[in-house]
């Protein structure tokens, strides 16, 4: 989980062992890695030290992540701004407005890696979407690493329309970030 949550690729799939994707080359960096699943980085987990192990690059650990599962959209939209749009039983749908404010919006912008929220438009500000209301009365804290994470009424529970499609407006990286 933390290692999809740092690339910014979904969710964690299935964490296969044993070279699964072959044995890599050069220094084996970590070992006896220990996550809770909340950390924001994989050097932030539990292990047994900086090139400290005892196994060899047949033992090398791979992810497989969902991908991508929020997107923004919509008119006007850009990389960091537009309508939230998030991906959930095979198909792209909205968030409803409700209770929509810049804690949400925050965690959309840091999972998009587009740095912080600047606001957080409702009301279809950037169009009203089609397809699955999928997500209505979102909590998010300041806890959660990622959107998938916040509190919901559950998918595709929700009392609104198009109309009150719920958009985020980022602050965009920095070059220097490196992003």
């Amino acid at each position: 989980m933390v290692v999809c949550r740092q690339l910014g690729c979904g969710t964690a799939l299935s964490a296969p062992l044993s070279a699964h994707f072959g044995a890599g080359s050069g220094p084996i960096w970590l070992d006896d890695v220990a996550c809770s699943g909340r950390e924001s980085s994989l050097t932030n987990c539990g292990q047994g030290g900086f090139g400290q192990h005892d196994c060899d690059h047949g033992d090398d650990a791979g992810v497989i992540c969902s991908g991508d599962d929020i997107r923004l959209a919509g008119s006007g939209s850009t990389r960091c701004s537009g309508r939230v749009e998030i991906y959930h039983d095979q198909t792209w749908g909205t968030v409803c407005d409700d209770s929509w404010d810049l804690n949400d919006a925050n965690l959309v912008c840091r999972q998009l890696g587009c740095g912080t929220a600047l606001s957080a438009p409702r009301w279809a500000h950037f169009g009203a979407g089609s397809g699955p209301i999928w997500l209505d009365d979102v909590a998010c804290s300041r806890e959660e690493s990622s959107f998938s994470d916040c509190g919901h009424g559950g998918f595709g529970q929700h009392d609104c329309g198009h109309s009150e499609d719920a958009g985020v407006v980022c602050s965009e990286p920095k070059m220097e970030d490196g992003l």
